[in-house]
């Protein structure tokens, strides 16, 4: 039987590492989830005058440091000062050297998206006139390399050790008690503890140099390692290392003092289990909710906890899988998994996937935004990757479940047969030994013969162990032969083979940049090279992306100034939601002000004129330059942002 196991268990292994190599193969080294939809000046932008600082607005909020945002100038030299600050929002500013000569500038950014990963890039502005740079304006290769290559096996594992761990368990405790017993269900459990505390440690190392440089030599820099500490991230995992020590304590007493008490005992125990059991593990399936996408974007109230049930039910249901698939091949001959355990399994599973779907279809319509999106980004294909292996999954689970109606057939004809007594069972007796022409009975008794010496009874003792052996073999054999047992093996199987493939798309869907946010950022491009092209018409118009924080509060605001010249303009507002739809705002105010010559506020509060346009006629520009122009959104009665870029006029 061994040797039959060991192909399986073998290619199972290859399996898992040809999927998760091939998967990460094709994931981009800086997947971030968070993008860049505006900045001041724009990409490819050309100004009169030399900027006093850079803006750059992101989909949502990040972490910095000194270095995070540079400006070079054309022959590759720093010419920005000061820190990077966070103005409003999602909106960066970073302060520029007084008297920059004409020619191209590229600013360069590397940040940590609020929902843990690491996003670069670069772009281009030119002052003047475009002029040839030594800067390759390209982004930086974050995430990537061998530290990259290392934090994504990080995190498959990591997974892959809590479904193990929380399913497994729950397993034991939900579908087969007997199970406490096995040695190769607790090696099972144990090993994802295992994996999960081993994981964890390395994330918490690799961290800081995977956000930042990507050598493998700053892994053990202590100086790094405070700094991840200190973030959301570095909390998170120090978070799920100490509620693994009390996930260590949980299995200690699981597969000790709970698998010696007697039944009565058991069920008071078995309650206590179960509620710390559950604790912990959404403690533990929370340090992922807390720190990463679910954290961020719409609705973060409902999407954390939705994303901790969504994890509980994946573990429920491919970690009680792992057990299941264990307990059939290597379940002692005296404590097989039974058809009632497996039927348990199998309403348990039914439960997880039902909560899977509602918390996947959640999700993804947060995630997704868009049907466009759900098949022109890379997010949304994973996407369909990942919902049909859960289809094949559930198909095979049915077949899985009319072998478990099968056996459990067979076990009840078998018991009833055997209460029946000796007279009506059918099959054959096994009364006497082949290998020997005795009853059974004279073997292991010691009435038919007279008391052996000690040494006899020594050989008699390594007698019994054998015997005990070739038994067990035997109806292990016995076992195998049985149809409906091996056609369960077999689609429970097929199951842990699609778990394995599912569990690597997962990961990488995971480090994937969400469509919706992609698609926020490829309009705010499109409406950047569209200001571009307006400006250059004669009249000027700015997109300024704004988030006021609270319901309807995201969206992008369009100032138009029309002829954009000394003397009365017609300025007209427009407020769009990210998908391009106009919304009306409860408030809209603007202000000017010429900062070189400290002129202004020049504040002109437009009139409203139909659904998401406001406009004001003879606005009066007093001087030709570079002007600071600021929109005041208000969306409900306590949540109001202001957005500003500069603009040249005259």
């Amino acid at each position: 039987m061994t040797q039959t196991i060991a192909p399986r268990v073998r290619n199972l292994v290859l399996l898992f590492l040809a999927v998760t190599g091939a998967l990460l193969a094709g994931a981009a080294p800086a997947s971030a989830h968070a993008a860049l939809t505006g900045s001041d000046p724009g990409q490819g932008a050309v100004v009169a005058e030399a900027p006093a600082r850079v803006s750059l607005t992101f989909s949502e909020k990040v972490a910095m440091n000194d270095d995070s945002l540079r400006v070079l100038d054309p022959a590759g030299s720093r010419v920005d000062t000061g820190r990077p600050s966070n103005t409003t929002g999602t909106t960066y500013t970073l302060g520029l050297r007084g008297g920059l000569a004409k020619g191209t500038y590229t600013v360069t950014y590397q940040v940590i998206s609020a929902d843990s990963h690491p996003v670069a890039g670069a772009y281009t502005f030119s002052i003047g006139a475009p002029s040839k740079t030594s800067v390759v304006a390209g982004g930086q290769d974050v995430g990537g390399g061998p530290v990259g290559w290392l934090y994504g096996i990080g995190r498959y594992v990591s997974y892959a050790g809590f479904i193990v761990l929380a399913g497994g368990a729950a397993f034991v405790l939900a579908c087969w008690q007997r199970g406490a017993g096995v040695r190769a269900v607790q090696r099972l459990v144990v090993s994802g503890w295992v994996a999960l505390t081993a994981a964890t440690l390395a994330l918490l190392l690799l961290r800081g140099s995977y956000t930042t440089s990507g050598k493998p030599g700053d892994v053990f820099d202590l100086n790094l390692l405070g700094e991840v500490l200190q973030t959301k991230t570095g909390a998170a995992l120090v978070s799920r290392l100490l509620l693994l020590a009390a996930a260590a304590l949980f299995v200690a007493v699981l597969f000790g003092a709970y698998e010696k008490r007697e039944d009565e005992e058991k069920r008071d125990l078995t309650f206590g289990l179960a509620i710390g059991g559950v604790v912990v593990a959404a403690g533990l399936a929370a340090s992922w909710a807390l720190a990463e996408h679910a954290s961020v974007g719409l609705q973060p109230g409902i999407a954390m906890p939705a994303d901790v049930v969504h994890l509980l039910a994946v573990a429920a249901w491919l970690g009680g899988l792992a057990a299941l698939l264990v307990a059939l091949y290597r379940a002692p001959a005296d404590t097989p998994v039974d058809a009632p355990a497996v039927r348990r399994f199998s309403r348990v599973a039914s439960g997880s996937v039902t909560a899977l779907v509602a918390t996947g279809v959640y999700q993804s319509w947060r995630q997704v935004g868009s049907w466009h999106a759900l098949t022109g980004t890379r997010y949304g294909q994973l996407l369909l990757v990942k919902a049909g292996l859960v289809v094949l999954m559930v198909g095979v689970a049915w077949t899985s479940r009319r072998w478990t109606a099968r056996l459990a057939g067979t076990v009840t004809g078998q018991a009833a047969a055997a209460t029946a007594g000796p007279g009506k069972q059918r099959g054959p007796q096994r009364t006497q030994d082949p290998a020997r022409k005795e009853p059974v009975g004279a073997r292991k008794g010691t009435a038919q013969s007279p008391g052996p010496a000690d040494g006899d009874s020594r050989r008699a003792a390594q007698l019994a162990r054998q015997r005990a052996a070739v038994d067990a073999a035997r109806q292990k054999r016995e076992r195998a032969a049985d149809p409906n047992r091996f056609g369960l093996r077999r689609s429970v199987m097929a199951e842990a083979t699609v778990a394995v493939i599912l569990l690597a798309v997962t990961t990488v869907l995971t480090q994937t940049e969400p469509g919706r946010t992609e698609e926020e950022a490829k309009a705010a491009a499109s409406s950047s090279a569209s200001s571009s092209a307006s400006s250059s018409a004669g009249a000027a118009t700015l997109d300024m992306p704004f988030d006021t924080g609270g319901q309807d509060g995201k969206g992008v605001v369009r100032l138009d100034i029309d002829p954009a010249r000394v003397g009365g303009n017609e300025m007209h507002v427009y407020v769009q939601r990210p998908d391009g739809k106009a919304f009306d705002v409860p408030e809209i105010k603007t202000a000017f002000t010429l900062t070189a010559r400290k002129i202004g506020p020049l504040t002109v509060t437009p009139d409203h004129i139909t659904t998401g346009h406001w406009a004001a006629d003879g606005v009066q520009i007093p001087m030709a330059g570079s002007w600071k122009v600021a929109v005041t959104v208000r969306t409900s009665d306590i949540d109001q942002v202001t957005v500003s870029k500069n603009m040249q006029i005259g």
